[in-house]
């Protein structure tokens, strides 16, 4: 067992990519950014409807899970 673990010491301790976190953050930001200055700041009534209020916060919750869990993953 301890010849198991001095061979996967060097797999287990390299660094992993930071690329997926950057992407899902990237993402929320563009988002974030599209909505306020995109839509939000353009039309006073936006979201016109429930629906698309509903929307604007799935997708939110969405790329807020996603950029959570991709930190986590690549700490």
């Amino acid at each position: 067992m301890h010849a198991v673990l001095a061979n996967l010491t060097p797999i287990l301790a390299a660094e992993k990519s930071k690329t997926p976190f950057y992407i899902a953050g990237g993402a929320l930001v563009v988002w974030a950014l599209g909505v306020t200055l995109g839509w939000g700041l353009r039309f006073p009534s936006f979201p016109r409807t429930a629906g698309a209020e509903r929307i604007v916060m799935a997708v939110s919750a969405v790329l807020v899970v996603a950029a959570v869990s991709m930190a986590v993953a690549t700490a």
